[in-house]
Parts: structure tokens; sequence; C-alpha cells
């Protein structure tokens, strides 16, 4: 290999490498009136709450106790950007990012306090033994999921949260009550629900403020009955995923799979059809349920699609598979060159 290649290498694998360092600062950008950077001394004089959270790195069961402010609080401060519509801040994102290129999707709908109000945190230091320290290996900052089943959502070594519309493409009937529904958008199967398709699927009832609905696990139904297309080679894709509800009138709100997954977030939503044994009405034949929420904002009533989409429209790879392909393209490159021309 040749000097200019050495050093290209070199500085690819430096590139790498970089992606990868504990992080010293993170950026909130996007959709927001006030873009900012925060480091270590911006986070810590924002007002901050301790909380223990447990989950699963693997196999293994993990507690942890964390200082941090408020995820809300932290984009709220920046002024989220919606516009005129009814609860639009439901039709939002916000996609954090590591230094090794991880990402996750979080709605706005599941932070914020006026509906799913999550007391997810940006974490700036961890109490061990009793002595609150910086993170260390996990950057200046780290994203907290408290409730979820494992880690994937806890993204260390915090680069940015970018805020974005949700970018669904469906349109509404012109309002009334619907018949039924479309799935698409990153799924194996597009496919569309009437009440019949949707009584045909394996029946859960969900009692919430004392009325009985009937229907079916929205986690299942776009796992399991429509089947969502994920890139087995991305870490956790599923986290990269998100899903827009849309109503008869275009009413919207976005889930972020990782709210949804048995995996993750593990929540019990549904896609109900009937209450208390009887028909919707004029909430049409199907709507979601989302129990828990502050207010029903994200109760999208008059179903008439569900779009699946991806927060990240080119996978990043993690550093050292990065530079194992850099490598590589440089090696096949270099017998290329060394090939006899015939």
């Amino acid at each position: 290999m040749k000097m200019n290649e050495l050093l290209a290498a070199g500085a690819l694998l430096a590139t790498a490498a970089a992606m990868a360092a504990p992080s010293t600062s993170f950026s909130v950008s996007g959709a927001v009136q006030h873009p900012k950077t925060y480091d270590a001394a911006a986070l810590a004089a924002i007002s901050t709450t301790t909380q223990t959270v447990s989950f699963l790195s693997g196999p293994t069961p993990q507690t942890h106790i964390y200082t941090g402010a408020s995820l809300w609080g932290v984009l709220d401060a920046s002024g989220v950007v919606v516009n005129s519509n009814k609860n639009d801040v439901l039709n939002r994102i916000v996609v954090a990012t590591g230094s090794d290129g991880y990402r996750t999707v979080f709605s706005l709908g599941e932070l914020n306090p006026s509906f799913g109000n999550r007391p997810d945190l940006v974490a700036g230091a961890e109490t061990v033994n009793g002595i609150s320290a910086p993170l260390g290996g996990d950057g200046m900052a780290r994203i907290t999921a408290p409730g979820d089943v494992k880690g994937g959502r806890y993204v260390s070594n915090l680069v940015s949260l970018d805020v974005r519309a949700s970018g669904s493409t469906a349109t509404g009937t012109g309002g009334g009550v619907s018949g039924s529904f479309s799935v698409s958008g990153a799924v194996k199967s597009t496919m569309n629900f009437d009440l019949a398709a949707l009584q045909g699927l394996p029946v859960v009832h969900q009692v919430v403020g004392g009325v009985d609905y009937t229907g079916v696990s929205f986690w299942d139904l776009l796992s399991k009955t429509v089947g969502l297309s994920l890139d087995p080679l991305v870490k956790n894709d599923v986290l990269n995923k998100y899903v827009v509800a849309t109503g008869s009138d275009g009413y919207k709100a976005a889930f972020s799979l990782g709210e949804l997954s048995s995996d993750f977030g593990n929540q019990p939503y549904l896609v109900a059809y009937a209450a208390d044994g009887a028909s919707l009405g004029s909430n049409g034949f199907a709507r979601l349920v989302v129990p828990g929420d502050v207010k029903a904002g994200r109760w999208v009533s008059n179903l008439v699609s569900l779009e699946v989409l991806s927060a990240a429209a080119t996978p990043v790879p993690e550093p050292a598979s990065w530079a194992l392909m850099l490598l590589g393209s440089l090696g096949v490159a270099q017998a290329a060159r060394r090939r006899p021309i015939r």
C-alpha cells in the first residue's frame, strides 16, 4: 500500500474512532425556534431530577441511579415548531443520536406532559456507591427511558437531538365515520383492515376509565399481522422506526415503535373496535386506545391510515464495522491494481 493510501486509511480510522469517542456536548436542532448546544455545565444548570431505573442489557439486569434534566424540558426550552393543526405536537418526533451513529426515535406525544408524560431524562451524572459523578464512558450525556424492558433506548454518548415533523403523507377522507384503514410504509405487506378483518385477529380487552374496550394489540398488528421491514444489519433498527396514525378528518398522532415494542416500552395500546360490547359509533369502526395518557389526544378516532416510517434514510454502521469496510475497500482496490490486465 502506498504512503498516500496509508494516510487515507489512517484518517478514515481516526474518523471512525472519533465517532465512537465519549461525547462532550450535544445539540438540539431541527424544527425548533432556538437551536442550542449543551455541554456539561449548561446541562447541569437546568433543573435536574434523580431517578432509579432498571432494565436488561442483553440477559443481564442492570439498575442505575441517574441525575439529569427532563428530555421534554430540554426540547421545550428550544421551542418546538408546530403549525396550526390541532395538537400538531403529536405529529412530531425527536431523533436521539450517539457518537457512534446509534439512533433512537421518540415521539413528542410520549414525552409531552399533557399526553404520554414519560419521565425520560438527559442524564449527565450517575450515582455509584453513594457518590454522584459524570458518566465516564457513557459520555457527557445519556438518554434514559424509565420502565423500558431492555436498555436500547438509553442512548449513550449523546451528540444530537433532532426534532422533526413526522413526514406522514396520508390524508383524511373528509371526516365522518371510517369503515377501514390501511397499514403501509416500512412493512412486509401493505394491508387493509375492515371490521371483519380486525375481529378475525386475537382479541384483547382493556378497561380504561371504566370502559371495557375490545380490539387488537397495536404492537402485534404491526409486528406480527403485517410484519415490519427491518434491516438486520442495523442494531435495534426497530428503534429507528415510528408509526403515524391518521383519522378520517386528517388528525395525526405519531408513536415510536420503541414505545410499543414488547422488548422496550411495551405499552398495551389497542386498535379498538368495540366499547362495552357495542360499536364505537361516531368514533368510527376503529379507534386507537392509549391507556395512561393524561389527555386523549393520541386516541385517534375514525382511523383510516397507519404509516410505518423510518428516521434514518441511510443506516449508519457502527464505527468498528465502518472501519473494517473502509479497510476492506482499500484492500480490494489495491488487489485490483496489482492484477494483470488480460
